[in-house]
Protein backbone atom coordinates (compact mmCIF):
# COMPACT_ATOMS: atom_id res chain seq x y z
CA UNK A 1 0.00 0.00 0.00
CA UNK A 2 1.14 3.59 -0.33
CA UNK A 3 -0.06 7.02 -1.26
CA UNK A 4 1.31 8.49 1.96
CA UNK A 5 3.00 11.19 -0.02
CA UNK A 6 -0.08 12.16 -2.05
CA UNK A 7 -2.32 12.36 1.02
CA UNK A 8 0.10 14.48 3.04
CA UNK A 9 2.83 15.70 0.68
CA UNK A 10 4.40 17.88 3.36
CA UNK A 11 5.39 14.81 5.36
CA UNK A 12 8.84 13.36 4.72
CA UNK A 13 8.70 9.56 4.64
CA UNK A 14 11.39 6.88 4.82
CA UNK A 15 10.57 3.16 4.82
CA UNK A 16 13.13 0.37 5.14
CA UNK A 17 16.07 2.05 3.52
CA UNK A 18 14.46 4.36 0.99
CA UNK A 19 12.66 7.65 0.83
CA UNK A 20 9.06 7.50 -0.34
CA UNK A 21 8.05 10.29 -2.69
CA UNK A 22 4.62 11.15 -4.06
CA UNK A 23 2.46 8.13 -4.87
CA UNK A 24 5.15 5.49 -4.54
CA UNK A 25 4.01 2.30 -2.77
CA UNK A 26 5.55 2.20 0.69
CA UNK A 27 4.10 -0.60 2.83
CA UNK A 28 3.17 -4.24 2.35
CA UNK A 29 -0.55 -4.91 2.58
CA UNK A 30 0.35 -7.96 4.67
CA UNK A 31 2.50 -6.09 7.18
CA UNK A 32 1.41 -7.13 10.69
CA UNK A 33 1.44 -3.48 11.69
CA UNK A 34 -1.37 -2.94 9.16
CA UNK A 35 -3.37 -6.13 9.65
CA UNK A 36 -3.41 -6.27 13.46
CA UNK A 37 -1.58 -3.17 14.73
CA UNK A 38 1.46 -5.22 15.73
CA UNK A 39 4.08 -2.54 16.23
CA UNK A 40 5.43 0.25 18.40
CA UNK A 41 6.25 3.89 17.74
CA UNK A 42 7.70 7.06 19.20
CA UNK A 43 6.83 10.68 18.50
CA UNK A 44 9.30 13.40 19.37
CA UNK A 45 9.74 17.12 19.02
CA UNK A 46 12.16 18.52 16.43
CA UNK A 47 13.96 21.72 17.39
CA UNK A 48 16.16 23.26 14.69
CA UNK A 49 16.42 19.88 13.00
CA UNK A 50 17.33 17.96 16.16
CA UNK A 51 15.18 15.40 17.98
CA UNK A 52 14.60 16.51 21.56
CA UNK A 53 15.26 13.89 24.26
CA UNK A 54 16.35 11.37 21.64
CA UNK A 55 17.92 8.99 24.17
CA UNK A 56 14.81 8.78 26.35
CA UNK A 57 12.61 8.17 23.32
CA UNK A 58 14.89 5.43 22.06
CA UNK A 59 15.03 3.76 25.48
CA UNK A 60 11.23 3.82 25.75
CA UNK A 61 10.91 2.22 22.31
CA UNK A 62 13.27 -0.50 23.43
CA UNK A 63 11.01 -1.16 26.44
CA UNK A 64 7.93 -1.22 24.20
CA UNK A 65 9.54 -3.67 21.77
CA UNK A 66 10.50 -5.97 24.63
CA UNK A 67 7.01 -5.72 26.12
CA UNK A 68 5.43 -6.65 22.78
CA UNK A 69 7.88 -9.51 22.28
CA UNK A 70 9.46 -8.02 19.15
CA UNK A 71 13.20 -8.15 18.34
CA UNK A 72 15.49 -5.52 19.89
CA UNK A 73 15.77 -2.15 18.23
CA UNK A 74 18.25 -1.90 15.36
CA UNK A 75 19.69 1.48 16.30
CA UNK A 76 21.76 1.88 13.14
CA UNK A 77 18.77 1.15 10.93
CA UNK A 78 16.64 3.61 12.86
CA UNK A 79 19.29 6.32 12.68
CA UNK A 80 19.56 5.82 8.92
CA UNK A 81 15.88 6.68 8.61
CA UNK A 82 16.10 9.68 10.94
CA UNK A 83 19.10 11.05 9.07
CA UNK A 84 17.30 10.53 5.74
CA UNK A 85 14.24 12.62 6.64
CA UNK A 86 16.23 15.33 8.41
CA UNK A 87 18.70 15.73 5.53
CA UNK A 88 16.02 17.17 3.25
CA UNK A 89 16.26 20.68 4.65
CA UNK A 90 15.75 22.60 7.89
CA UNK A 91 12.77 22.01 10.16
CA UNK A 92 12.82 24.82 12.74
CA UNK A 93 10.04 23.14 14.72
CA UNK A 94 8.46 19.85 13.86
CA UNK A 95 7.34 16.35 14.73
CA UNK A 96 9.36 13.22 14.09
CA UNK A 97 7.71 9.83 14.36
CA UNK A 98 9.39 6.46 14.00
CA UNK A 99 7.60 3.15 13.91
CA UNK A 100 8.75 -0.47 14.06
CA UNK A 101 6.30 -3.23 13.14
CA UNK A 102 6.59 -7.02 13.22
CA UNK A 103 6.90 -6.97 9.42
CA UNK A 104 4.96 -9.12 6.94
CA UNK A 105 2.86 -11.81 8.56
CA UNK A 106 -0.38 -13.76 8.42
CA UNK A 107 -3.79 -12.09 8.41
CA UNK A 108 -4.49 -13.36 11.92
CA UNK A 109 -2.87 -12.52 15.24
CA UNK A 110 -0.13 -15.16 15.05
CA UNK A 111 3.33 -13.93 14.05
CA UNK A 112 5.80 -15.40 11.61
CA UNK A 113 9.51 -14.78 12.25
CA UNK A 114 10.84 -12.27 9.77
CA UNK A 115 12.36 -8.87 9.21
CA UNK A 116 10.75 -5.98 11.07
CA UNK A 117 9.53 -2.94 9.13
CA UNK A 118 11.06 0.44 10.00
CA UNK A 119 9.24 3.67 9.15
CA UNK A 120 10.35 7.25 9.89
CA UNK A 121 8.39 10.42 9.14
CA UNK A 122 9.00 14.10 9.82
CA UNK A 123 6.95 17.21 9.29
CA UNK A 124 6.85 20.82 10.37
CA UNK A 125 4.14 21.66 12.94
CA UNK A 126 3.00 24.82 14.72
CA UNK A 127 4.59 25.58 18.06
CA UNK A 128 2.50 24.23 20.95
CA UNK A 129 -0.22 26.34 22.57
CA UNK A 130 0.09 27.18 26.25
CA UNK A 131 -3.56 26.36 26.98
CA UNK A 132 -6.14 23.83 25.82
CA UNK A 133 -9.66 22.55 26.35
CA UNK A 134 -9.88 18.87 27.24
CA UNK A 135 -12.82 16.51 27.69
CA UNK A 136 -13.34 13.59 30.04
CA UNK A 137 -14.72 10.57 28.18
CA UNK A 138 -16.56 7.50 29.54
CA UNK A 139 -14.27 4.81 28.14
CA UNK A 140 -11.56 3.35 30.38
CA UNK A 141 -7.88 2.77 29.72
CA UNK A 142 -7.06 -0.91 30.24
CA UNK A 143 -4.39 -0.68 32.93
CA UNK A 144 -4.17 -4.47 33.35
CA UNK A 145 -3.98 -5.48 29.67
CA UNK A 146 -0.98 -6.83 27.80
CA UNK A 147 -0.32 -3.40 26.24
CA UNK A 148 -0.49 -1.35 29.45
CA UNK A 149 2.39 1.11 29.56
CA UNK A 150 3.57 0.28 26.02
CA UNK A 151 3.51 2.77 23.13
CA UNK A 152 2.03 0.55 20.44
CA UNK A 153 0.36 1.23 17.10
CA UNK A 154 -2.93 -0.23 18.43
CA UNK A 155 -4.51 3.21 18.75
CA UNK A 156 -8.16 2.74 17.81
CA UNK A 157 -9.34 3.36 21.40
CA UNK A 158 -7.62 6.73 21.28
CA UNK A 159 -9.14 7.61 17.91
CA UNK A 160 -12.66 7.03 19.25
CA UNK A 161 -12.01 8.95 22.46
CA UNK A 162 -10.40 11.91 20.69
CA UNK A 163 -13.27 12.12 18.20
CA UNK A 164 -15.72 12.32 21.11
CA UNK A 165 -13.66 15.09 22.67
CA UNK A 166 -13.57 17.02 19.39
CA UNK A 167 -17.36 16.96 19.24
CA UNK A 168 -17.48 19.08 22.42
CA UNK A 169 -14.72 21.44 21.28
CA UNK A 170 -11.78 19.80 23.05
CA UNK A 171 -8.36 18.98 21.63
CA UNK A 172 -7.65 16.10 24.01
CA UNK A 173 -9.56 13.44 25.94
CA UNK A 174 -8.84 12.24 29.48
CA UNK A 175 -9.61 8.67 30.48
CA UNK A 176 -9.98 6.78 33.76
CA UNK A 177 -8.49 3.32 34.14
CA UNK A 178 -10.54 0.17 34.74
CA UNK A 179 -10.54 0.84 38.49
CA UNK A 180 -12.03 4.31 38.01
CA UNK A 181 -8.80 6.18 38.80
CA UNK A 182 -7.56 9.08 36.67
CA UNK A 183 -5.15 7.67 34.08
CA UNK A 184 -4.06 9.76 31.07
CA UNK A 185 -5.02 11.42 27.83
CA UNK A 186 -5.09 9.81 24.40
CA UNK A 187 -1.64 11.21 23.68
CA UNK A 188 -0.67 12.99 26.87
CA UNK A 189 -0.14 12.65 30.59
CA UNK A 190 -2.18 14.62 33.11
CA UNK A 191 -1.13 16.66 36.15
CA UNK A 192 -3.24 18.43 38.75
CA UNK A 193 -2.38 21.00 41.41
CA UNK A 194 -4.26 20.89 44.71
CA UNK A 195 -3.35 23.11 47.67
CA UNK A 196 0.01 23.87 46.09
CA UNK A 197 0.99 20.21 45.57
CA UNK A 198 1.59 18.92 42.04
CA UNK A 199 0.15 15.44 41.50
CA UNK A 200 0.07 13.02 38.58
CA UNK A 201 -1.23 9.45 38.20
CA UNK A 202 1.32 6.84 39.21
CA UNK A 203 2.55 4.50 36.50
CA UNK A 204 0.73 1.81 38.51
CA UNK A 205 -2.48 3.46 37.31
CA UNK A 206 -1.62 2.46 33.75
CA UNK A 207 -0.55 5.63 31.91
CA UNK A 208 2.26 5.65 29.40
CA UNK A 209 5.57 6.72 30.93
CA UNK A 210 5.69 9.95 28.98
CA UNK A 211 9.06 11.51 28.26
CA UNK A 212 7.70 15.01 28.94
CA UNK A 213 5.97 13.70 32.08
CA UNK A 214 9.27 12.30 33.34
CA UNK A 215 11.21 15.48 32.64
CA UNK A 216 8.51 17.68 34.17
CA UNK A 217 8.60 15.67 37.39
CA UNK A 218 12.41 15.74 37.55
CA UNK A 219 12.77 19.42 36.77
CA UNK A 220 10.01 20.60 39.12
CA UNK A 221 11.55 18.59 41.94
CA UNK A 222 14.88 20.25 41.13
CA UNK A 223 13.06 23.58 41.66
CA UNK A 224 11.96 22.45 45.12
CA UNK A 225 8.32 21.67 44.27
CA UNK A 226 6.59 18.66 45.75
CA UNK A 227 5.40 16.28 43.01
CA UNK A 228 3.32 13.29 44.09
CA UNK A 229 2.81 10.21 41.91
CA UNK A 230 -0.17 8.22 43.17
CA UNK A 231 -3.60 6.78 42.39
CA UNK A 232 -5.83 9.82 41.91
CA UNK A 233 -9.65 9.71 41.95
CA UNK A 234 -11.42 11.11 38.92
CA UNK A 235 -13.17 13.58 41.22
CA UNK A 236 -9.87 15.33 41.80
CA UNK A 237 -10.62 17.08 38.50
CA UNK A 238 -13.54 18.77 40.29
CA UNK A 239 -11.35 20.02 43.13
CA UNK A 240 -8.01 20.77 41.48
CA UNK A 241 -6.80 24.35 41.38
CA UNK A 242 -4.99 23.63 38.12
CA UNK A 243 -4.97 20.87 35.51
CA UNK A 244 -2.23 20.38 32.88
CA UNK A 245 -1.43 17.94 30.16
CA UNK A 246 2.07 17.12 28.95
CA UNK A 247 3.34 15.50 25.76
CA UNK A 248 6.28 15.62 23.40
CA UNK A 249 4.62 18.06 21.01
CA UNK A 250 2.66 20.05 23.64
CA UNK A 251 5.35 20.39 26.35
CA UNK A 252 3.42 21.61 29.43
CA UNK A 253 -0.07 22.75 28.39
CA UNK A 254 -2.49 24.22 30.92
CA UNK A 255 -6.15 23.14 30.78
CA UNK A 256 -8.39 26.19 30.90
CA UNK A 257 -11.66 24.41 30.22
CA UNK A 258 -12.77 20.90 31.15
CA UNK A 259 -15.66 19.38 29.21
CA UNK A 260 -17.47 16.10 29.85
CA UNK A 261 -18.86 13.88 27.12
CA UNK A 262 -22.20 12.18 27.66
CA UNK A 263 -22.89 8.46 28.03
CA UNK A 264 -21.70 6.27 25.18
CA UNK A 265 -23.13 3.10 23.74
CA UNK A 266 -20.85 0.18 22.93
CA UNK A 267 -21.39 -2.07 19.89
CA UNK A 268 -22.87 -4.66 22.26
CA UNK A 269 -25.54 -2.17 23.28
CA UNK A 270 -24.13 -1.51 26.75
CA UNK A 271 -24.43 2.14 27.73
CA UNK A 272 -21.47 3.54 29.60
CA UNK A 273 -22.22 6.20 32.23
CA UNK A 274 -20.95 9.73 31.93
CA UNK A 275 -17.72 10.36 33.84
CA UNK A 276 -18.20 11.24 37.55
CA UNK A 277 -16.89 14.77 37.10
CA UNK A 278 -18.42 18.09 36.12
CA UNK A 279 -17.54 20.49 33.32
CA UNK A 280 -15.41 23.35 34.60
CA UNK A 281 -13.83 26.59 33.49
CA UNK A 282 -10.43 26.86 35.16
CA UNK A 283 -9.50 30.28 33.82
CA UNK A 284 -8.44 31.94 30.60
CA UNK A 285 -4.70 31.57 31.17
CA UNK A 286 -2.33 29.14 32.90
CA UNK A 287 -2.36 29.15 36.68
CA UNK A 288 0.73 30.18 38.66
CA UNK A 289 2.18 26.68 39.06
CA UNK A 290 1.54 25.88 35.39
CA UNK A 291 3.34 29.07 34.37
CA UNK A 292 6.28 28.07 36.53
CA UNK A 293 6.29 24.57 35.03
CA UNK A 294 6.15 25.99 31.49
CA UNK A 295 8.99 28.41 32.18
CA UNK A 296 11.14 25.72 33.79
CA UNK A 297 10.50 23.30 30.92
CA UNK A 298 11.32 25.93 28.31
CA UNK A 299 14.54 26.90 30.06
CA UNK A 300 15.81 23.40 30.85
CA UNK A 301 14.96 21.98 27.42
CA UNK A 302 16.82 24.84 25.74
CA UNK A 303 19.88 24.13 27.89
CA UNK A 304 20.06 20.46 26.88
CA UNK A 305 18.44 18.92 23.79
CA UNK A 306 19.06 15.37 25.08
CA UNK A 307 18.45 15.54 28.84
Amino acid sequence: MGRMGSAVPQVRVWVDGRRVVGDEPSFSALDHGITVGDGVFETGKLVDGHLFAATRHRERMERSLAGLGLPPLDRDRLQEGIDAVLSLGPLPFGRLRYTVTAGPGPLGSAREPGRATYLVTATEVPRPPRVATVAVVPWARNDVGALAGLKTTSYADNVVALAAAARVGASEALLPNTGGWLCEGTGSNVFVVLDGVVMTPSLRSGPLAGVTRELTIEWLRDEGLEVVEDHLPMTILDDADEVWITSSVRDVCAVTRLEVTGPASTPAGVTLPAPPVAARVLGESPGPVARLAQDVFTRRSAEDLDP
